[in-house]
C-alpha cells in the first residue's frame, strides 16, 4: 500500500501551510491541554483545601431544644442543650408561637458557662399562650 502525500496529484485542492497541521501542531495542542489541566487541578485542590479548613476550624456551635412546656398564658419554658467550645460565649435566639403560627415571644440567651455542653431551662415571656418553643439559631458574637 502506498501513502499519498498532501498536494500530490491524487488529492484535490492546495497544499496546507507548513506547520499548521501535522506532528508539530498536535504537540503544541497537547502541551496547552496539559498546562490547562494542571492549572485546573491546582485550583480544584486549593478550593477543596480551603473548604476543608473553613469547615473544620473555628468554634462551631450546635444546639437543640430538648423539651418545652407552656407554663401559663404568659410563659413558655424551653429546655435547651448547647454544644460549643469550652471557653466560647454563645448567643441563642429562642421563640414561641401560638396556635395560629404568630410569634408571641422571643428571647436571646447568652451562654457563657465554661463547659463544652450546657443544659439550661429558659423562660420565654409571651403575649399570648405559646404552643411551641423553638430554637432559631445560635452564634458566637464577634468580639467575644
Amino acid at each position: 500500500m502506498t501513502a499519498v502525500q498532501a498536494g500530490t496529484a491524487g488529492t484535490p485542492g492546495p497544499t496546507p501551510p507548513a506547520g499548521r497541521y501535522g506532528p508539530g501542531a498536535d504537540a503544541r495542542a497537547d502541551r496547552r491541554l496539559r498546562i490547562a489541566a494542571v492549572v485546573a487541578g491546582v485550583l480544584v485542590a486549593a478550593g477543596v483545601g480551603w473548604y476543608g479548613y473553613a469547615t473544620l476550624s473555628g468554634d462551631k456551635v450546635s444546639a437543640q431544644v430538648v423539651a418545652f412546656e407552656a407554663v401559663s398564658d404568659q410563659e413558655v419554658q424551653i429546655h435547651l442543650e448547647v454544644h460549643k467550645g469550652e471557653d466560647a460565649v454563645t448567643v441563642c435566639t429562642l421563640r414561641s408561637v401560638d396556635a395560629d403560627h404568630n410569634e408571641v415571644g422571643r428571647k436571646d440567651v447568652r451562654i457563657d458557662r465554661h463547659a463544652k455542653q450546657v443544659d439550661t431551662v429558659v423562660t420565654v415571656r409571651t403575649t399570648a399562650r405559646g404552643e411551641t418553643g423553638e430554637l432559631l439559631g445560635c452564634s458566637t458574637p464577634s468580639g467575644s
